[in-house]
């Protein structure tokens, strides 16, 4: 028997220094230490041949969780282990859940039409006939004279108030009040100063 159980018991104080544990439908008392059984032996298996001792040496050697009968009588140990085992199942499907929330509205898809859509105006615009200004479209005229804004806020009034009463519900017509926002978000500047020559002329196009 090691030294400290000896000392534990020779001066009295055995219950005080390792208090016992009562097994459910047992009269006999066994402290912690008795399930110790590397106690005397780092390497020693375990000896325990009955179900209950086995696992209380598992729990008391590697730190296992304590067999049901006895965290049945330490409440805050078992809602300890519960909880965690309910943390970790539940993690998951709340970001799950979370991700599936992303683009319900079908955000992706009418950022993917409209990127297609302002691709194909640039084929469709007004431009010059001269083959220095055949980038410069109307709307570049408009900046230069300090038009371009307030051209823009009305024609998102124009599409809007025509959503629903010319064509029916056209998407088109919504389509280009998103169209023309865009552009009133480049002439006000909220992206930065728009560069000198907003139509990007090319002296040097054939």
């Amino acid at each position: 028997m090691a030294w400290w159980l000896l000392d534990s018991v020779m001066n009295g104080t055995m219950e005080k220094d390792y208090p016992a544990i009562k097994v459910e439908g047992d009269d006999t008392k066994h402290s912690p230490y008795y399930y110790d059984y590397t106690r005397n032996d780092p390497d020693a298996k375990n000896p325990f041949t009955d179900a209950f001792d086995y696992m209380m040496g598992e729990a008391v050697v590697n730190g296992t969780p304590y067999p049901q009968s006895y965290l049945s009588d330490n409440d805050d140990q078992a809602s300890h282990h519960f909880a965690d085992s309910l943390t970790l199942n539940t993690e998951a499907p709340n970001k799950e859940i979370m991700s599936d929330s992303r683009n319900k509205y079908h955000e992706d898809e009418i950022l993917k039409d409209v990127e297609e859509y302002v691709s194909r105006t640039y084929n469709g615009h007004y431009t010059g006939t001269k083959h220095e200004y055949r980038n410069v479209q109307t709307i570049d005229l408009m900046a230069s004279r300090d038009l371009a804004s307030d051209f823009c806020q009305a024609n998102i009034l124009k599409y809007g108030s025509r959503y629903g009463s010319k064509d029916g519900r056209n998407k088109k017509d919504l389509l280009k009040v998103i169209h023309y926002a865009m552009l009133l978000l480049h002439f006000d500047e909220h992206y930065g100063k728009p560069s000198m020559t907003s139509g990007n002329i090319d002296h040097n196009m054939p």
